[in-house]
């Protein structure tokens, strides 16, 4: 069926992790195998990058940039409208090489397409409406205006737990403002990228594009440390962890580049009594469990009113019980793998803490083993009834691992929630409109995002996504993200014969 999948996709070179557009090769670094967590076979393998094949991406972007800067905003617009048109076309085949290679459920790899196509369509509109400002001069005849002018290469830093749709939400948008971009997947699933940059390079190709607007490096943590020092990309947007996002950042600041970061979050929801519990159990249960827990908007912690929290965890541990654990690809199933073995470790540790800490296994927790979970990375979804103040609550485990905790006062839920050092996502459940003003107050959630009556995660294209404190504070997808990708420039025209000075200075010779 991949294999059938990846035919489908026309990739001839699928070892061919350096492109820049439609020129592929192999790079001459060490050698990096895509293994599957689903079944633990080699899906592809690839090389990472010489200090060369680096260099010559960045310039082949380098140079594009040129032209590119110099196409009009509606044309490039009209590319990626065709470049929506040609994943359209591609959807299955790459939804599935994305769940295979990834470990997701298939309606979340075909889902993850969609998100792409979704951006494209937002990106074509926005080709549109790159608007400035203008404003009134305290001089006499003079106009004053504000526009956006493209900043270069952009260099993205995608993680593997959405292998291609984090990496659309940046490259289209810095696309149709002027930019050519330089992509480094993660090594942990690099062919859905290859995949990607095959169907991009094509369109552009077709379309008289020069090499260089788009461009690929399969590389590790070398090649992004590379990509943070080099001064010829103004802006590097990183998706990763905390750690990872604090050395970005720290290395683009010293030679004052410009970073977006999304990392890290520690999401909760809250459940009051005035809650309706049958929108709280597929919430809970697919915001806590959705690609294995592995999403950056996963619901970690759920705080509940003591008034109805027997209840509650009554109904989601009944629900855990429900859950279909197995090959993602399969119809019905609810939870796939892991992304490989270090991760059911950290799983494993977490839960190990949570136990040392005085938490209570309430459901799930356990490895997987057998002919049908072979390649060790399958684990049961947990839920924990924990301690508030408990050390391991505080940290983010990239696992479904969901942690009960009991509150008396919406203060102190809001608290509770807040408590953590990273600010993505979060949501209450409530009936009670001025529960809800409450949680979205300036006194309420200090999340990036902050949803009421619907779970932490499943964001829309359509309103920027990202988060504040450790989650990094970047915005990237819709809204006025776009402006991250452009560079403002004020401008005054004197139309009169005159040169009068601002703040009615003189200055006669």
């Amino acid at each position: 069926m991949i294999k059938a999948a990846l035919e489908s996709l026309h990739i001839k070179q699928l070892n061919a992790g350096i492109s820049t557009g439609t020129k592929h090769w192999n790079g001459g670094g060490t050698e990096i195998s895509s293994i599957s967590p689903v079944d633990g076979s080699i899906i592809g393998k690839t090389n990472l990058p010489t200090e060369s094949d680096y260099n010559q991406v960045i310039e082949a972007a380098t140079k594009a940039f040129q032209h590119w800067r110099q196409v009009p905003a509606p044309r490039r617009g009209e590319i990626v409208r065709l470049i929506g048109n040609r994943l359209r076309e591609h959807k299955d085949a790459l939804g599935r090489l994305v769940s295979y290679e990834m470990g997701k459920s298939l309606q979340e790899g075909w889902g993850e397409v969609q998100e792409m196509i979704d951006i494209c369509d937002f990106a074509v509109g926005l080709s549109r409406q790159l608007y400035g400002l203008t404003m009134h001069s305290e001089r006499p005849n003079h106009r004053m205006y504000e526009q956006y002018h493209p900043l270069g290469v952009v260099g993205v830093i995608s993680a593997f737990n959405f292998p291609v749709a984090v990496w659309s939400w940046n490259a289209m948008i810095a696309w149709v403002c002027g930019n050519t971009c330089v992509w480094k997947p993660s090594e942990k699933a690099p062919l859905s990228a290859i995949a990607c940059q095959h169907i991009v390079a094509t369109v552009f190709d077709e379309h008289g594009i020069p090499e260089g607007v788009s461009c690929l490096i399969t590389g590790d943590a070398v090649t992004g440390k590379m990509m943070a020092e080099d001064s010829r990309i103004p802006l590097l947007s990183a998706t990763g962890s905390t750690r990872m996002g604090k050395a970005v950042a720290t290395t683009v600041a010293e030679r004052l580049g410009r970073s977006l970061l999304e990392l890290g979050g520690n999401n909760a929801i809250i459940i009051t009594p005035e809650a309706d519990l049958k929108l709280v159990v597929p919430a809970v249960v697919f915001g806590a469990v959705g690609t294995g827990g592995q999403r950056c908007t996963t619901t970690r912690r759920l705080i509940v009113h003591e008034a109805v929290y027997e209840q509650v965890k009554e109904v989601l541990v009944k629900a855990y019980g429900q859950l279909s654990i197995g090959n993602p690809l399969e119809e019905g199933v609810h939870v796939g793998p892991l992304i490989d073995q270090h991760a059911v470790s950290a799983f494993s540790k977490a839960l190990e803490q949570a136990a040392e800490e005085g938490g209570s296994l309430l459901a799930g927790g356990q490895t997987l083993t057998g002919d049908q979970y072979h390649s060790g990375c399958y684990v049961q979804p947990a839920i924990v009834e924990m301690p508030a103040q408990s050390a391991v609550v505080q940290e983010e485990t990239f696992a479904p691992i969901l942690y009960l905790l009991r509150y008396k006062t919406l203060d102190e839920a809001i608290a509770m929630q807040n408590a953590v050092p990273q600010g993505l996502s979060s949501a209450i459940f409530t009936r009670n409109l001025l529960e809800a003003e409450q949680f979205l107050s300036a006194a309420g959630s200090d999340c990036g995002i902050a949803n009421v009556n619907i779970g932490t995660s499943g964001a829309e294209i359509g309103g920027a996504f990202g988060g504040e404190k450790a989650t990094g504070g970047g915005r990237e997808s819709g809204s006025d993200s776009w402006k991250v990708y452009m560079r403002r420039q004020t401008n005054t025209i004197n139309y009169g014969t005159s040169l009068p000075l601002a703040q009615g200075i003189k200055f006669e010779l």
